[in-house]
């Protein structure tokens, strides 16, 4: 996968990436709202990036691509991964890049692409209700809130928002 917008390019993991992933992952709201998406280490980040680069070949999993700017840095990712309902979106982008419109354009990006080529109409969006920079990201993009309120979250019952992207509606 190769997805080119005006700033950033959305690509496929490769093991040179495992020192830039760690240290994205290691900011305090990655912690606090995805821990299982911190690598306390470079040889996390390496095996989780060598996981993911099977999932390329087999399908079989979620889909994870990093999103990085046009002079190769890597600032975050994109994600489809499936869920119970059909396909949820995530994204992040490391602390150091954020309030620079990154993840706004990379998911806005990726949803032209990746929605026609898995054949989906509809993709949901979820956060804990407390990440306002995650919930602002997805209503720029075109996403409308289905619920918010109790709900599992990573394993845990959490305060949530769930929001919809439908095709066309953009």
């Amino acid at each position: 996968m190769r997805i080119e917008t005006k700033r950033t390019i959305i690509t496929e993991f490769d093991l040179s990436m495992a020192e830039s992933v760690h240290k994205n992952s290691l900011d305090e709201d990655n912690r606090r709202f995805v821990p299982d998406e911190v690598f306390e280490t470079v040889e996390d980040a390496k095996e989780t990036i060598e996981f993911l680069m099977n999932v390329y070949e087999s399908g079989d999993g979620p889909l994870v691509y990093p999103v990085l700017l046009k002079d190769g840095t890597n600032v975050g990712y994109v994600q489809l991964v499936p869920i119970e309902e059909g396909f949820e979106v995530g994204y992040h982008v490391g602390k150091e890049y954020t309030q620079n419109g990154y993840a706004t354009e990379a998911l806005e990006a990726f949803l032209n692409d990746i929605m026609p080529r898995k054949g989906l109409d509809k993709v949901y969006g979820i956060c804990v209700s407390e990440n306002i920079a995650s919930k602002k990201v997805m209503e720029k993009c075109g996403f409308q809130k289905e619920y918010e309120g109790i709900g599992e979250y990573q394993g845990e019952s959490r305060q949530i928002a769930k929001y919809a992207f439908v095709k066309g509606k953009m």
